[in-house]
Parts: structure tokens; sequence; C-alpha cells
């Protein structure tokens, strides 16, 4: 495994590429001068209130991992002011992508972070959420890479511990494979359950669901996503 940027942890859930073409200046200034005023950094101590972590008052704090170029996100920190958004994205071109449209659309109620999920999983504080989104995460399709994935027992107890009760844990994927994987880790797992009642209730996006590249990709390749809600226990 990579590095991380904390010298106490090493990347555990994070096997991708960390960089892709070369920034335009407007993005590398961005990175450097913008990201540090929005990134949240987990080498202090957690706030005990993560609504401590906004300078605008929120009511609820929500996570998303592995943002991608921070379509969802950017959608949802701007539709619900209310709540205070946390986006982990490792991927520093798809990071580039949501400062650049931050930088027209600021979002006072969010806040970033550019590592290893499973670093500030670790960092905040129990039953801190009331939501966690994971979607079209990294398949890992070949069967030597499954302990690539970023769903299994150690990162559900990650989720389930940060999750408040009664907290969602959100998963999107168009890769077979990977739902049924996900459904049964969660099924193992006695602090989730998963809330769907009819097969409808999978293959229809979450309330509010604004649509990301992934997904109109998968469905122009003939492939069907699937939405799935765990609620904590």
């Amino acid at each position: 495994m990579v590095d991380s940027g904390h010298p106490e942890r090493r990347r555990e859930a994070f096997f991708g590429r960390l960089k892709g073409p070369k920034l335009r200046p407007r993005q590398a200034a961005l990175l450097e001068d913008r990201l540090p005023t929005l990134a949240i950094d987990p080498t202090g101590p957690a706030p005990a209130d993560l609504t401590e972590l906004f300078p605008v008052p929120v009511e609820a704090t929500r996570l998303e991992i592995g943002f991608g170029g921070g379509e969802h996100l950017l959608h949802r920190s701007g539709e619900e002011p209310e709540t205070g958004f946390i986006g982990v994205e490792p991927f520093v071109n798809g990071m580039a992508k949501l400062l650049s449209a931050l930088d027209d659309q600021p979002r006072p109620n969010l806040r970033l972070f550019q590592d290893d999920a499973t670093i500030l999983l670790d960092w905040l504080p129990d039953a801190s959420l009331a939501s966690v989104d994971l979607l079209y995460p990294d398949p890992w399709p070949k069967k030597r890479h499954f302990k690539r994935r970023f769903v299994n027992r150690r990162n559900l107890d990650r989720l389930a511990r940060v999750l408040e009760p009664g907290g969602l844990f959100r998963f999107a994927s168009d890769i077979d494979t990977y739902v049924n994987w996900t459904l049964r880790h969660a099924a193992e797992h006695p602090e989730f359950n998963w809330t769907a009642e009819r097969a409808e209730d999978w293959h229809t996006p979450f309330a509010g669901w604004p649509g990301t590249r992934y997904e109109a990709k998968a469905i122009r390749e003939g492939r069907t996503p699937a939405y799935l809600t765990f609620r904590r226990a």
C-alpha cells in the first residue's frame, strides 16, 4: 500500500490511482489555496459535535465516501443547506473538479478530506453521522481483488460506530457481484438492517437522486444500477 499523508497510518481502503491527467493551472491553484480552507485535519482531536466543523448552523452531518467528480455531493449540499456534508476523495483530479465547481457555487455546509476514508472514520466520534453514502465505488471485479472492496466486516464495524442509531448507509452500484457482496456482508452484520420491502425499492434511485456520470455510463452500457439502503440498529 501507499503511504498516506498521515505518518501514523497507511492507506487501508484505497488502492486506485491518486492522480490522473495534468491539472489545469486554475485547478492546481484551487488545490493549493482553496482546499486547505475546507479540509478536515484528523491529526488533532475530533470535536464532540461535528456541527462545529461548519461555519454555518447545521442540524446533522452526512458523509460521502469517494465522491468522484462531486456531482452528487454538490447537489446534495445545495439541496440541504441545513445539513453539514463531509466528502472524501483521495483522487486528486476528482477533488480538483469539485473545487472548481465550488468556486462558482460555494457550499459553507461542506468539508472535504483528501485521503483514505478509514483514516477519517477512525477519527470521527461515535454516533456522529446521520448517514453515509458509498456510490459507485470501485468494484474490483476480479476475484483475487475482492479483498480490496470497501464493503467488508471491518469497515461496516466502522460505519456502525460512527452512525447514529437509525442512521442510514446508502450504497449504489451497477456491478451485480458487488451488490450481492454488499447484501451478504450487511446481512451478516448485527448492526445493519436492509430497508427494502419489494424489488422496486432497490431498483429505484434514492429520493432526490440527481444522477451521476458513472450511473449514466452504466445505463448506456446496459447495466442496471441497484440502490441499497441499510439502517443502523
